[in-house]
């Protein structure tokens, strides 16, 4: 289905789970093409980068994450942006973590000490912006590459993940600049009951229920890429 607007990539996307957040360079599913290409624009008035709300896939990033409690966006494939449900999130949780808390993962030697200080300020608030967490992290320029991936390490590995955006604000008070992304544990952004369901399947189970869907969702897609897909 070529979604005209908003409204029915949420109902498409909800419908089939996750998907690619830029198109589907890696060949798994992405619910909208990133392509400029003349049959896309005949078939659908949805255009990256305009910043209509209503057909820019750009602007439905944040859009989820502001409206919706069952969608998530973050860099969670091929450390890329993506989208994962409510109901597929279980299946990530026990694929990705294997149902171990940050602190076993730690312990098991799969998370780095660097990623573990970054992890630790964001778990301690409900939701940390991104400028907060430079200035408490204390990054400087040489720890920008660093930083960068531990983000992205704890966003594959499903133990943070984007919560929304929030405006700078000055010390007099007045809003500057681009709003910055905010970031929060995935427990605090799912809650409960979507651990509770993780906890009730293997790694295993999860990993082949995803691999079944994604090839539900695209037959020609390669066994090794979707084995990344789902590992991260």
């Amino acid at each position: 289905m070529m979604v005209q607007n908003y409204d029915e990539f949420v109902h498409v996307l909800l419908k089939n789970g996750f998907s690619m957040a830029g198109g589907n360079d890696e060949g798994i599913y992405a619910v909208i093409p990133f392509s400029w290409n003349e049959d896309v624009l005949e078939e659908t008035p949805v255009r990256w980068h305009t910043g209509n709300p209503e057909t820019d896939p750009w602007e439905w990033r944040m859009r989820v994450l502001d409206e919706r409690d069952d969608i998530a966006y973050s860099k969670v494939f091929f450390k890329k942006s993506g989208y994962i449900t409510r109901a597929w999130a279980p299946y990530f949780i026990a694929a990705r973590r294997n149902n171990m808390t940050f602190e076993d993962a730690f312990i098991n030697g799969t998370i780095s000490q660097f990623a573990k200080k970054i992890y630790d300020i964001i778990a301690s608030e409900a939701w940390m912006p991104l400028h907060v967490l430079k200035t408490l992290a204390k990054i400087d320029k040489e720890d920008k590459s660093k930083f960068e991936g531990a983000l992205t390490e704890l966003q594959m590995k499903l133990f943070i993940t984007m919560c929304g955006r929030e405006q700078k604000v000055s010390l007099s008070g007045k809003e500057y600049g681009w709003s910055s992304t905010v970031f929060c544990t995935t427990e605090k952004f799912w809650g409960e009951d979507v651990f509770i369901s993780a906890g009730k399947m293997t790694r295993d189970e999860a990993t082949q229920a995803i691999h079944n869907h994604v090839l539900t969702l695209n037959p020609s897609a390669d066994a090794k890429k979707i084995a990344k897909f789902i590992k991260g």
